[in-house]
C-alpha cells in the first residue's frame, strides 16, 4: 500500500520520530504549527512528487477514552476564529473548505497553533497543530493522505508534562502499523 519511493512521512519533530526508526522512508521534519507544516508540505511536494502523504505525530486527547496509536480521517482547523464578522468558529472566511473528511473510519482531530490544556471550542476526539494543515494541502492537490497520532497527553492541566513524558513512545507503534498495511 505504502512505496517507500512514492510516500512522503511528515512529522513536526526528528524527536517524535528518529530516522533510524524508518530507515528507507522519505520523512520530513516540518516544525510545529501550521505554518509551518504548509511551508513544508509545499516544498517536499515539488521536490518528492508523492503520490501518497503519510503525517505522524503525538497529540492531545479531549475524549478521554482514547489512548494509543489512531488513524485521524476527520479533520478541523481550531483557531480560526471569525465569529465577530459573522462566521462560525473554525471556517475560513470565504473558503469552501472548513472540514475535511477522508473516506475511511478513524477519529476526528482539531488542529491550532497552541498547545490545549482544556476542551477547545471545537469538540473533537484529539489536539494536534499540524495535520489540518496538511489535509488541505492533499485535498487541494489530490494525494491520498494518510494521519496517524499517538496520544501523548489528555490535552488538560498536567498535558505538558505528560508530553514531554510520553511524546516519543509512539514512533515504534506507528511504524509497526505502516509496515502492517503493506
Amino acid at each position: 500500500m505504502f512505496d517507500k519511493k512514492e510516500t512522503l512521512i511528515l512529522v513536526a519533530m526528528e524527536e517524535e520520530l528518529p530516522k533510524e526508526k524508518a530507515i528507507g522512508w522519505n520523512i520530513i521534519y516540518t516544525g510545529v504549527g501550521k505554518i509551518n507544516a504548509s511551508i513544508s508540505i509545499a516544498d517536499s511536494f515539488y521536490k518528492y512528487k508523492p503520490k501518497k502523504i503519510v503525517n505522524y505525530g503525538s497529540a492531545g486527547a479531549i475524549n478521554k477514552e482514547i489512548n494509543g496509536l489512531h488513524e485521524v480521517t476527520e479533520f478541523y482547523q481550531r483557531d480560526m476564529d471569525a465569529r465577530e464578522i459573522g462566521f462560525t468558529i473554525g471556517t475560513t472566511p470565504f473558503d469552501d473548505i472548513s472540514k475535511i473528511k477522508l473516506n475511511r473510519k478513524g477519529i476526528s482531530c482539531s488542529s491550532g497553533d497552541n498547545f490545549v490544556t482544556k476542551d477547545p471550542l471545537i469538540k473533537t476526539d484529539i489536539v494536534d497543530m499540524e495535520s489540518y494543515a496538511l489535509a488541505k494541502f492533499c485535498k487541494l492537490h489530490k494525494l491520498d493522505f494518510y494521519c496517524f497520532k499517538f496520544i501523548s497527553d489528555k490535552a488538560n492541566t498536567d498535558a505538558a508534562n505528560d508530553w514531554n513524558e510520553n511524546f516519543k513512545y509512539g514512533s515504534s507503534q506507528f511504524m509497526k502499523k505502516l509496515e502492517s498495511m503493506n
